[in-house]
């Protein structure tokens, strides 16, 4: 499929998580460990290469303690193939119109609080702060920091497939940390 394809494909549908994933990440504490990120996405792209990706992150790997719900949504950069398969294009994600973080447990709210930010208000259950731009050290995020995430799509038998995050927990914030396999594919929205 050409890039145009592609955009054409993937604007057809809304697309969502088959079921929670398994996603490792590195701890923000420094100590090195690799920890357990349980989530469900879904995604929509619009003419004008937006996006818009909401994550709901669990505690279990049932879905059934949510404990964050992100919505990022900006631009998509079409860059060049990538070399996962054929047709797998590099896509960076650009969080240029917002960045959406809703706690939804109260021990997430008390954990994301105790690393404070001076634009940011206190960390409530169900209430949506938007960090766009904010210095947001829970999320490795430096005041005036328009997020990117460095990516990859690839389109198969109707499936949306993005990239798979790295054994070692880094995340896809560096064109070099580009994913070099497929995650859990995406399917079509009910």
């Amino acid at each position: 499929m050409s890039v145009e394809q592609i955009k054409q494909f993937i604007q057809s549908a809304d697309w969502e998580s088959i079921a929670v994933e398994l996603r490792p990440v590195k701890d923000r504490a420094g100590t090195g460990n690799i920890n357990p990120f349980y989530v469900f996405r879904t995604f929509k792209f619009s003419p004008g290469d937006i996006f818009e990706c909401t994550v709901i992150n669990y505690a279990d790997a049932h879905g059934k303690v949510p404990l964050v719900k992100i919505v990022i949504k900006g631009h998509n950069i079409w860059r060049d193939e990538n070399a996962v398969a054929a047709g797998a294009q590099n896509v960076d994600y650009v969080s240029d119109i917002a960045y959406e973080v809703t706690p939804l447990h109260q021990g997430f709210a008390d954990a994301i609080n105790q690393a404070a930010s001076k634009d940011l208000n206190k960390w409530e259950v169900n209430v949506m702060q938007d960090i766009k731009g904010k210095a947001f050290p829970a999320f490795g995020l430096a005041d005036g920091q328009i997020y990117i995430d460095y990516d990859l799509i690839y389109i198969y038998n109707d499936l949306l497939f993005m990239g798979s995050k790295h054994v070692d927990g880094r995340a896809f914030d560096k064109p070099e940390n580009r994913p070099t396999n497929l995650q859990i594919p995406l399917t079509r929205k009910k």
